[in-house]
């Protein structure tokens, strides 16, 4: 059964991380002229509500945008939390928490082009609701990975393609590890973000193996954690892996991930919580 909501979610550490990185990315693709797509697998409601039952059971945000938002930052961190203030009329008020659709619409240009997916059916109308109808902005209620290679490789010749399932079933790992190969069999020169959690280090190592075994080249890998690796604390960090990354993110995240380690870990106690950023080497 699909039950993921991100909305429980929305605004925690992991999503500071995937969101700077999207946002960083995305400012590079507008770098030229030429037209790109936006691909979203897992693109969810696409605006979150901080006072929402949802998000206030869990209270996830304050672990992430809440320690954020309103002390002075530099840099990119300054840029990430300029642009949560867009999506709360340019104030310091911490009411909404936009999705990657959200931020990927807030730098689409009139000649960019999106497709979204989205399977949960609740999270599907929201987001439907909220993007309306664009003619340049796909909204499709299908399995994103299955998609995903039907879409390949777009007319623009350019994408940035997320993909950020829940990993709710196991066979996700496998299944996002088999379908970049193929996605990157039928479109090479596509920059692509997956996102994964850190739950069970043996498992996290183990998806990152398999994507290493796919013998894709240029492979980026962002891992940012919270707490130290431990079994009885469910998510401990999260990270992005990107295939043909701009040249640049690698030395800016080397210096930003040192800042986001020390602005979002706050217990003494956890400050052994890994971070790297590592390039990765295909297996022949």
């Amino acid at each position: 059964m699909l039950s993921y909501r991100h909305s429980f979610h929305a605004g925690n550490f992991a999503d500071v991380l995937k969101h700077t990185v999207l946002m960083y990315v995305l400012n590079y693709m507008n770098r030229k002229d030429k037209p790109y797509c936006y691909i979203d697998t897992h693109a969810g409601a696409g605006m979150y509500r901080l006072d929402s039952p949802e998000a206030n059971k869990t209270g996830e945000f304050m672990t992430g945008i809440g320690l954020l938002h309103d002390i002075p930052l530099q840099g990119l961190l300054a840029d990430y939390t300029a642009l949560i203030r867009v999506f709360n009329n340019n104030s310091n008020q911490l009411n909404n928490y936009p999705g990657s659709p959200a931020i990927a619409q807030h730098y689409l240009r009139d000649h960019d082009r999106a497709q979204l997916t989205e399977l949960h059916s609740s999270d599907f109308k929201l987001l439907s609701d909220y993007i309306g109808r664009q003619r340049a902005i796909g909204v499709l209620q299908k399995d994103g990975l299955e998609h995903l290679i039907a879409t390949l490789p777009p007319r623009e010749k350019r994408a940035l393609v997320l993909i950020d399932p829940s990993y709710e079933i196991k066979t996700d790992y496998a299944q996002v590890a088999k379908t970049l190969a193929a996605a990157v069999q039928r479109f090479s020169t596509g920059t692509y973000m997956i996102w994964y959690p850190v739950i069970k280090r043996a498992d996290t190592e183990s998806f990152i193996s398999a994507l290493v075994k796919t013998g894709i080249p240029d492979m980026l890998r962002l891992e940012l954690c919270v707490k130290p690796d431990d079994l009885e604390r469910g998510m401990t960090g999260s990270g992005m892996i990107l295939v043909n990354p701009p040249y640049s993110l690698k030395q800016e995240m080397e210096g930003l991930m040192p800042e986001l380690h020390q602005r979002l870990v706050k217990d003494a106690e956890h400050r052994a919580a890994p971070w790297q950023v590592t390039q990765l080497s295909a297996e022949k």
